[in-house]
């Protein structure tokens, strides 16, 4: 049989441009929303602390359900996942638009939350549908470089919406998106095959809980009223967690892809994106006060000179993809949190008198470093793996990358929990320490003897 080509052109277009739009959605509602939470408590006279569940329901039941859902797409099939979790998530922005006090917000976005899974869970399976083996590192940098885009811009997005119109609009922008979305996904997505076998309910229940309490422990240490719930909630989590590997052991499709572990390629990136990510949000959570508290930054000063770090991501998401179609993904990946680290570093040691000039070329370096590593590391995490499990794959990479993000915010809050005044430069250094165990875990590949990126492409099984 011949290798698989990948879609046809103009299909291949139409394609990617259904998964980017999805995409878009999924990862902007999962920040825009922070923006609007002074005016939402105000206009729904709701208590502010309890306006927060705006965004823990979304990023909560969006983790909960990356990996039931994305074994849903093994079985019924990647495309017709994605186009309900699309039709789930335009209902939930019309009911969000739509709501008129906070626990109908609340459930709104859960909906939401339902949908934005059912999207990011078969993305990068569907992506590598569309595009021929030899491409996808191209088609998964251009993933990244939507993603790296849409990160960069939420903020001033979600603030221009709220310039000219109420925060109702943040969620009624998804629609038109939504439904071109949707019309065009019918003839352009990928046919994928079905594997027809039975949904294992009783796993998918009990991942929930686990991550549902993993999520919610690691948040509740940052917490000092709450850190005993926090660490009993965590301790419940690991116990539970245990169970239900064991439970998945043995399965030829697991709902936990514990059967993916057994390829050390695949182990590996997925350690390396747990580390990077939490490297990222350590970084993210703490350069606002380190800037502003302990560099004499304004709030605007902040955001400009914080601009440079996604601005190179975004830059870099594409170039790198393109490398780790020709170079192993071990040395991109490897070199990408070695200046992650620089970076870090270079940041945490600066003082009061350090210029813009300063500050900036070292996001920029920061950037630069997680944009180097973030294609090439997918790319070998999805390329470790069997067609047939690309969506277990696709699931795995975006929960690894929640789990690492929940992580790195959690880790911020008990550092401030415990010492207020220097947490912002300590979380920097954490941070480097992080990202340069990530390096050195990426760079543990290169004992394979081979190069994980291009012999990926090559064993790309027939279609």
């Amino acid at each position: 049989m011949q290798p698989y080509q990948g879609l046809p052109r103009p299909q291949r277009t139409w394609a990617i441009l259904t998964v980017f739009c999805g995409l878009v959605m999924a990862v902007l509602d999962g920040s825009i929303a922070n923006i609007a939470l002074p005016s939402i408590s105000r206009e729904l006279h709701a208590d502010p602390a309890r306006t927060i569940w705006v965004v823990n329901a979304y990023q909560l039941t969006v983790t909960v359900c990356l990996l039931p859902l994305s074994s849903l797409g093994d079985i019924l099939g990647y495309k017709r996942v994605y186009r309900v979790g699309l039709a789930t998530f335009l209902a939930g922005s019309v009911l969000c638009a739509l709501s008129v006090n906070l626990p109908m917000l609340v459930a709104a976005r859960v909906l939401q939350g339902v949908g934005g899974a059912g999207i990011m869970s078969v993305n990068t399976a569907l992506i590598r549908f569309i595009y021929p083996p030899t491409k996808l590192g191209r088609g998964i940098g251009l993933n990244a470089l939507v993603v790296g885009v849409t990160i960069a811009v939420g903020p001033s997005l979600g603030a221009l919406i709220l310039a000219i119109g109420s925060w109702p609009w943040l969620f009624a922008v998804n629609i038109p998106v939504a439904i071109f979305a949707l019309a065009i996904s019918r003839g352009a997505l990928p046919e994928t095959p079905a594997q027809p076998r039975e949904f294992d309910y009783p796993s998918a229940a009990l991942s929930a809980v686990v991550f549902g309490l993993f999520i919610l422990g690691v948040d509740g240490l940052g917490h000092a009223p709450l850190r005993l719930a926090g660490a009993s909630g965590l301790v419940l989590a690991v116990v539970l967690g245990w169970l239900l590997v064991r439970r998945q052991h043995g399965k030829p499709a697991p709902l936990v892809p514990v059967d993916l572990f057994a390829s050390r390629a695949f182990t590996l990136a997925v350690g390396t994106s747990f580390c990077s990510f939490m490297t990222q949000m350590l970084a993210f959570v703490a350069l606002p006060f380190y800037l502003e508290y302990q560099l004499g930054r304004s709030l605007q000063e902040t955001g400009l000179l914080i601009t440079p770090w996604p601005l190179m991501v975004a830059v870099m998401a594409a170039v790198s993809g393109r490398l780790s179609d020709r170079y192993p993904a071990s040395i991109l990946a490897g070199a990408g949190l070695v200046m992650l680290t620089a970076g870090l570093i270079g940041l945490a040691v600066l003082g009061k008198d350090a210029s813009s000039f300063d500050i900036a070329w070292r996001m920029a370096l920061c950037g630069l470093g997680f944009g180097f590593f973030q294609s090439p590391n997918n790319r070998a995490m999805i390329g470790a793996t069997p067609r047939e499990r690309s969506g277990g794959a696709s699931g795995a990479q975006a929960t690894t990358r929640l789990l690492g993000q929940t992580t790195g915010t959690a880790v911020v809050a008990l550092l401030f929990s415990l010492d207020r005044s220097g947490a912002a430069r300590l979380a920097l250094y954490v941070a480097a320490t992080v990202a340069f165990a990530g390096a050195v875990i990426s760079l543990s590949r290169l004992r394979d003897g081979r190069p994980a990126a291009s012999s990926s492409a090559a064993a790309e099984p027939d279609a």
